[in-house]
């Protein structure tokens, strides 16, 4: 079978069009959604040599990196992809009959592995991963444990994506500063009627600490300011969660990757909206120039004293090549 046989279902199903939300009636108008052109099918896929089933480094990484890192796998190993839906959410996964027959029980499931940011960190300190993928650098408490054990880390990016903030559709509130966020997450402001909405609680919803998004969010969105400790059935442990309750709740925000949104979630615009930064959408134009304020690069880490013969260290070198933009495109990423 063509190993590319399932692009044109992928792209296809997961491609969202912009609409430009116009308003209708009461229709409150958002963010358009971002738009995601149909790519055309990759011609001369250019891997790494000698590449295998057996040699193939132990890649780890965070929920939102899932797809990339699966498809980068299916591709290098000459194997098809396919979208289905997961236990959550929406993944990529080889087609089983693709496989010979020796390694089909745990080969890849051994070697591809979705630990979430802060368990990805802590396997590539503790050598339990050669290569990860996510969507931040090393936490300070991961950069602690590295520092007692010994470890230095290499962290590249190699993509952009927006990190954006969502409400309920039903929400009027269509774009917010960057003042009034912070302010938000530090219960400065907890009513929608502070920045223009409904006479209602403002219900911010978070991450755990050391997860992915709530250090990007940390570092991108609060510059340092220290939110506010919020009752703990606003930190949401998972991010499929978090759209969830933000779809059902219209006195709720919260934040994630756009990518993720899209892609894996399959929450459209018309489900949960994206408010305007600064009066800012984002957009494929506004992440490249970095108009749009909160932009999260999708870094690709390994340890300093990696074996540079080591197929993760190809891998990790392939990852910043113009052979692998058009993985990175088909995955939601904008390449560096």
């Amino acid at each position: 079978m063509n190993r590319y046989a399932f692009k044109i279902f992928l792209v296809l199903f997961t491609v969202i069009f912009c609409t430009n939300c116009v308003k209708t009636n009461n229709e409150v108008v958002h963010c358009p959604c971002f738009e995601r052109k149909v790519l055309a099918g990759e011609e001369n896929f250019v891997g790494i040599e000698n590449i295998s089933f057996e040699n193939y480094p132990r890649v780890d990484g965070s929920t939102s990196a899932n797809v990339l890192n699966w498809m980068v796998a299916c591709k290098q190993l000459g194997v098809s992809y396919e979208w289905r839906m997961g236990i959550y959410e929406w993944v990529v996964g080889p087609y089983w009959p693709d496989i010979p027959e020796q390694y089909s029980n745990s080969t890849l499931g051994n070697r591809v592995m979705t630990s979430q940011t802060h368990g990805a960190f802590m396997n590539l300190i503790d050598g339990k991963a050669d290569i990860i993928l996510t969507h931040r650098t090393i936490s300070p408490d991961e950069k602690l444990h590295a520092d007692a054990v010994g470890v230095s880390l290499i962290e590249t990016p190699i993509a952009l994506d927006a990190f954006v903030f969502v409400v309920q559709k039903n929400n009027p509130i269509q774009s917010l500063t960057i003042d009034q966020i912070q302010k938000i997450y530090t219960n400065e402001i907890s009513n929608w009627a502070q920045v223009g909405g409904n006479n209602a609680e403002i219900q911010a919803l978070s991450r755990p600490r050391n997860s992915g998004s709530e250090e990007v969010f940390r570092t991108l969105v609060m510059n340092g300011i220290e939110p506010a400790d919020f009752p703990e059935a606003q930190v949401i442990s998972l991010m499929i969660v978090v759209l969830k309750e933000v779809l059902d709740n219209d006195k709720t925000i919260s934040y994630t990757f756009n990518a993720y949104k899209d892609l894996q979630a399959r929450r459209p615009c018309n489900e949960v909206p994206v408010i305007a930064i600064n009066g800012i959408c984002p957009s494929e134009i506004t992440v490249k120039n970095r108009t749009y304020p909160f932009i999260s690069e999708v870094h690709v880490a390994i340890r300093a004293d990696l074996d540079h013969n080591s197929m993760a260290y190809k891998l990790y070198e392939w990852l910043q090549s113009e052979h692998a933009k058009y993985t990175l495109t088909e995955c939601g990423f904008i390449p560096k």
